[in-house]
């Protein structure tokens, strides 16, 4: 299935669309109503009075406003799970997952979400948490909010399609796409199944990092970003909201789409992004770079250096420095690292971590090369090489991340990870006399 869909260029810029021509106001030509009838309504994503840098809100124009509905009620957690959490466990032990089962029939986005760790504290709008998704069926009478945090989307198998207030996003594996805190969306599969990884991030919004001596052209561009263009349902009929707020699930019925809105403005939404126009930076020199070069979109936390989350990517890329161990080295980071793969394999794993599947370093989790890959790096010629066929990610936040009991209890969680540096002999040749 394709769907042929329009989006706008540029990261952060006041961006404007509307479906039905002369739907979206312009100065005061009406200011008592809105065109064509419609309900104006403002989506704050910061508070009013934070800087303009980071300021964002959107202002939409719908055909029935948010308010319109019948009062929340609990529902099941299914897989999903907040911080702080009584049931999970901070470890330092070094853990790995397979890829995920296939989903079983008729699951769709809130029910095949399964959380792996969380850490932080979704009421003080801190911290992260990680999940997998495995859905088979798309959502139809169903629409989702997470009034907890903004959703980056990470496909690994399957193509799906958003459809969120501002526009509808196609995604693929290769792309990411952000759904912003408290916006209304649905999933439907472009596909018979799909699976991937989804980071929820509680704190401070996605941005582009600061490129310092970078200069102006590497890493994500903001030109690149992609943003929906307006599309509207004009639906009546019962169908279910369902709120993640507070870390639990809440449902309540509407006797509408809640994806009405005709034309909006504004900053805050939801975009995607295509991984293929990362501009990787490596060494020409020597010394492994550290991963934070492979930043695409940072969360800053009140330390400055220390993000609430990063979302990094490890793309296709020519390696070239010379005098020194080329794949990732032997580390101990002060920084979590939960990373997965979405195609090809992992430069400094031989086998064992394959597309689908995900590691957790917690910090200070010592992690480096196993015995294949070290050797095959101690005595391979240097010359340069282009690492194709390869598309890994990391999330890196400054707190341990705790894991779920799912997580750890799952079936395919490789029990003997650690077996990875079982091989690795004692290395050391004295000078002689």
């Amino acid at each position: 299935m394709t769907v042929d869909l329009e989006y706008l260029n540029g990261f952060g810029n006041e961006h404007h669309s509307e479906a039905v021509e002369g739907a979206l106001p312009w100065g005061q030509n009406s200011p008592q109503r809105a065109p064509y009838g419609l309900y104006a309504e403002q989506h704050s994503a910061t508070a009013f009075t934070e800087p303009r840098e980071i300021n964002t809100r959107s202002w939409t124009y719908r055909i029935m406003p948010s308010s319109a509905h019948r009062p929340f009620q609990r529902t099941g957690d299914r897989g999903w799970v907040s911080a702080p959490s009584s049931e999970a466990v901070v470890t330092p032990n070094r853990l790995r997952w397979d890829p995920q089962p296939a989903p079983a029939a008729g699951v769709d986005f809130v029910d095949g979400m399964t959380t792996y760790a969380v850490n932080g504290d979704v009421h003080g709008r801190t911290g992260i948490a990680i999940h997998l998704y495995a859905i088979s069926v798309s959502m139809t009478d169903r629409y989702f909010v997470d009034a907890d945090g903004e959703l980056l989307f990470v496909p690994q198998s399957g193509a799906l399609l958003l459809r969120t207030e501002f526009g509808r996003i196609a995604i693929a594996p290769g792309e990411i796409a952000v759904v912003g805190r408290g916006v209304r969306f649905r999933v439907e599969l472009l596909g018979d199944t799909a699976t991937g990884y989804v980071c929820e991030n509680y704190g401070a919004a996605y941005r582009l990092p600061e490129l310092g001596p970078i200069g102006a052209n590497g890493l994500a561009h903001a030109r690149d970003f992609l943003y929906p263009t307006a599309w509207y349902e004009d639906r009546s009929g019962k169908v279910e909201l369902v709120q993640k707020f507070g870390g639990h699930l809440w449902a309540t019925e509407l006797d509408h789409s809640p994806l009405d809105v005709v034309a909006w403005h504004g900053t805050h939404g939801a975009y995607k992004y295509d991984l293929a126009r990362f501009n990787a930076m490596t060494t020409a020199g020597w010394d492994h770079p550290d991963p934070s070069i492979f930043t695409v979109l940072t969360s800053p936390s009140s330390i400055t250096g220390q993000a609430n989350v990063d979302f990094c990517v490890f793309p296709d890329r020519w390696v070239v420095g010379e005098h020194t161990f080329r794949p990732p080295h032997f580390h101990r980071n002060v920084m979590t690292e939960f990373m997965g793969l979405i195609r090809g394999r992992h430069d400094s794993k031989a086998e064992g971590f394959v597309p689908g599947g995900a590691s957790l370093h917690n910090q200070w989790g010592a992690h480096g090369p196993d015995r294949e890959t070290f050797d095959l790096a101690s005595s391979t010629e240097l010359s340069p090489v282009k690492l194709e066929n390869t598309t890994s990610f990391m999330f890196e936040t400054r707190l341990a991340l705790a894991v779920t009991e799912s997580a750890l209890g799952a079936s395919h969680r490789q029990g003997d990870y650690d077996s990875s540096w079982s091989g690795l002999e004692r290395r050391f040749i004295p000078p002689s006399n």
